[in-house]
This record gives structure tokens, sequence and C-alpha cells, in this order.
């Protein structure tokens, strides 16, 4: 297992908890406005081994509430379940953020009980996605999108639906179809896009923020809850 990055507490990135984040390494997309794509590529290295983040944990006790599990896609790694058991063991929530990728692992989580809370990204649209996550459409599964996003919304898990917002790669009519596939699901939120110099395409432009609150509107239509991030 690759921990790439470690943010020791944060109050953003696992709703109504404190919390610190892990990021594990590698992903099987390639999304051209990806925010970590260090962690994507290997550039960033190893900065932790497993051992000294459980020390690490425990030396938290009673002021951290959980664990954000994210990436680069932690479903990848096979060592995820047992590292999310050894989380749980002393007493910590988890949360995993995964692009959906890998429903089979998802669901496995979901029935072995190692998750608190999950933020699984919708990318686009779905004639869309495979361009959005820098895949050739011959190579893309889109299947496993729709199979995690229906695994989450049966389950009795907390959960959100997320999508990164891209001037060059959502339009009014993606979130028509994004808000008509998820129907009834019970939260999303909408993320700003911001040029950092680690995203991969620098020529990519953040939504205004009037565009990002329409957006908000449709989706309000087919979702019980939206909100947006990065836009006051």
């Amino acid at each position: 297992m690759k921990l790439m990055g470690l943010q020791k507490m944060t109050l953003l990135d696992f709703p109504k908890h404190v919390a610190c984040t892990v990021f594990l390494g590698g992903c099987n997309f390639r999304c051209p406005f990806c925010h970590n794509f260090e962690l994507v590529d290997g550039s960033a290295g190893v900065v932790m081994e497993r051992a000294a983040f459980f020390s690490l944990l425990e030396k938290r006790t009673g002021i951290l509430d959980g664990v954000c599990v994210s990436g680069g896609e932690p479903c990848m790694s096979a060592d995820l379940p047992d590292f999310l058991r050894g989380i749980r063991e002393m007493g910590f929530l988890v949360k995993l953020d995964t692009n959906g990728y890998c429903p089979d692992v998802l669901r496995r989580l979901l029935d072995e009980g190692l998750l608190d809370y999950v933020a699984m990204d919708i990318k686009n649209s779905p004639e869309k996605y495979a361009k959005t996550v820098g895949l050739p459409e011959s190579g893309f599964a889109l299947e496993r999108i729709r199979e995690s996003a229906a695994v989450l919304m049966a389950s009795d898990v907390e959960y959100e639906f997320r999508t990164t917002v891209v001037s060059e790669y959502h339009t009014a009519q993606d979130f028509e179809q994004i808000g008509s596939w998820v129907t009834g699901a019970r939260q999303y939120f909408l993320q700003r896009f911001e040029l950092r110099d680690t995203v991969p395409d620098q020529g990519l432009s953040c939504v205004p923020e009037e565009v990002m609150h329409r957006f908000a509107k449709i989706l309000e239509r087919f979702v019980q809850h939206v909100a947006l991030r990065g836009v006051e």
C-alpha cells in the first residue's frame, strides 16, 4: 500500500467530523483536471509506512473522530480492506473517496461494515464520461460507474455524489442527464474547478459562480440535497 500523502487534521474532508486524510497512490483514470495528479503518476513518492500511520492514529485517539481515505483511487489497493479494518479496530470512523470504477470492492467494503461515509465522483454525463476521465471509449466500462452508484443508493451508509465542474467539460445538458441518472440520490455536491500547478491540462478554466448556481438548480429537480463547494 502506497501512503503518498497525509493531512493530519481536517474539518472539511469528513462531514460533521474531525478527521485526518490519508492519500493512497495510483488511479485507473487520467482526468485532465485532476488536482492530485502527482498521486496518479507516482511522482509524489511514499511519505509514510503503514506502521507509522497507525502509530500516528494511536496518538490522536480522542482527538480525531475518523479517517478519510482518498487518492488517487483507494479501491485499487489490494490491502485496502485490511487497512480499513485496522482503522475501525482502533475506534475511528472511515470515509472513503472513490471514483466508482471498482464496484466489487465498494460492495465488499459496505457488506463488511467497514465504511461510515462514501464520497463518489460522478465525472460527467454518460456519453462524455470516457473523455472526461482521460480514457479511450474502447477501454472504458461505464457500467462499473452505474453499478457503484446503484450500490450506494441502495445502501444504509451515508454518501454523497460529487462533480468537479470544468468549463471545457460540463454543460447544462450534462447535468440534466446526470440528474436523471441519479434521481432520488440523497445528496450531491458540485465542486468548482481551480487551476493548480499539478493539473495535467493547464489550459482548463473554472466555471463562473452564476453558472455553478444554474447547474445546482438543475440537479435540485432530481436530488434531495444539492450544495456547492468553492463558491461563496
